[in-house]
């Protein structure tokens, strides 16, 4: 059976990108409420809901990781959790990062993404109908989303980039740190009914922050020969990350055969991704000055 997220790419390249790469314009419902997400929806119900042979669940409600899960029934139920972790023919955590475009066109937040409360990795757990904890792989969908053009209606996605989320980090012990169980601070102020939820923003990569990645739809897999058993993509980038005490992951750079002109080569990525200067010390907040003097 084929790599479910290849099927993923091939399909969502497809559905929001014409064949010579134009954005597909479509239409979402108008927002609920501050937790609704139209696009995440719009997805698993219409891009990703027919993949033959592959079920996609999005999940229950917001503040809930990862967004969407996409199986094969057949591969999956009446499995032993530790069977489906890695079979990426199986099984795959699907979670969404929607951006805009900054002043200057280039893709906002470029050098460095909020994850709210949930580091990004490779490796995700979810639970079964029975409760039961699964670590599953997880894959993340960065998107760029913007009006469609004048004279057209709705959105269009102008940038997709499909990444293994060991791209972005691979230290599950981090994930399950930050996922499980923390104490807040409560009786907090003067009446004692204060609270500090003790909720942790992190920041990690933004893949579409690097150019290349911003202008062609791009899936980047864990495995160099992905080509040879799936036809409709080919290799055009390899790409390595340095870990700081050392080593280096590999991973490898896909598009969609059409995409790639005939005289391309598969270029080497060293430490694609922008990264700022960072101080351990938090900003403090702005102050508000007053138009006048005392």
């Amino acid at each position: 059976m084929s790599d479910i997220p290849v099927n993923i790419f091939i399909t969502l390249r497809r559905r929001f990108f014409t064949p010579a790469g134009a954005p597909i314009p479509f239409t979402l419902r108008d927002k609920r409420n501050t937790q609704d997400d139209p696009f995440d929806e719009f997805l698993a119900t219409d891009a990703l809901d027919d993949i033959d042979g592959i079920t996609c669940v999005k999940a229950s409600g917001p503040l809930i990781t990862p967004d969407m899960v996409l199986y094969r029934s057949s591969r999956c139920v009446g499995a032993e959790g530790l069977d489906v972790f890695g079979n990426l023919d199986c099984i795959v955590g699907i979670e969404v990062k929607k951006l805009e475009r900054a002043e200057g066109g280039r893709v906002a937040r470029a050098s460095g993404l909020d994850y709210n409360t949930t580091p990004p990795c490779g490796r995700v757990r979810v639970q079964d109908a029975t409760g039961q904890a699964v670590d599953i792989r997880g894959f993340y969908l960065f998107v760029c989303l913007e009006p469609a053009p004048i004279g057209t209606t709705g959105v269009v996605l102008t940038s997709l980039c499909l990444v293994d989320g060991n791209v972005l980090n691979d230290d599950f012990s981090l994930y399950l740190s930050v996922t499980g169980e923390r104490r807040k601070r409560i009786g907090l102020g003067t009446y004692g009914d204060g609270a500090d939820r003790a909720r942790p923003m992190l920041i990690f990569a933004n893949p579409l922050g690097v150019p290349g990645f911003d202008a062609t739809p791009t899936l980047v897999h864990s495995n160099s020969a992905l080509a040879e058993t799936e036809p409709a993509v080919e290799r055009v980038h390899s790409l390595s990350r340095s870990v700081p005490d050392g080593g280096v992951r590999r991973f490898h750079c896909y598009r969609l055969r059409t995409d790639v002109p005939a005289d391309g080569t598969v270029a080497g990525l060293v430490d694609p991704f922008p990264t700022p200067t960072r101080d351990v010390r938090t900003r403090p907040r702005g102050k508000f000055t007053l138009p006048f003097s005392l």
